[in-house]
């Protein structure tokens, strides 16, 4: 494991039971997630950020507000945060951006 690893958060407590529950599935999962987070040339910082547009754009809230937690660890500005959600609006629309907004607005004001 490198230092880029061990600085992710822990993952939400829904996570860690489906884990107990089904810890075959969990492994293989997270064993793709590793293969791909680490084979290409990009930086952990711009992975985030994409991923962040990801989940912006498949209104997946919880997804969303753990990308803005972990592109901060990677060491995203604020700015670069809202930066991603912002150009969702011309690919998903004014309103779906505004809602990713808040839930970015939400994960920032906690930290």
């Amino acid at each position: 494991m490198n230092k880029e690893q061990e600085t992710q958060p822990p993952p939400p407590r829904a996570y860690v039971e489906f884990k107990k529950r089904f810890p075959a599935v969990v492994e293989a999962y997270e064993s793709l997630g590793k293969a791909c987070h680490w084979q290409g040339p990009l930086d952990p910082k711009s992975r985030e950020l994409i991923k962040l547009g990801i989940a912006i754009g498949s209104g997946m809230e919880g997804a969303s507000r753990a990308h803005v937690r972990i592109a901060r660890e990677a060491g995203a500005t604020e700015d670069e945060i809202r930066h991603a959600a912002l150009l969702a609006t011309t690919t998903i629309g004014f309103p779906a951006m505004m809602r990713a907004m808040r839930w970015i607005d939400s994960e920032l004001d906690r930290q």
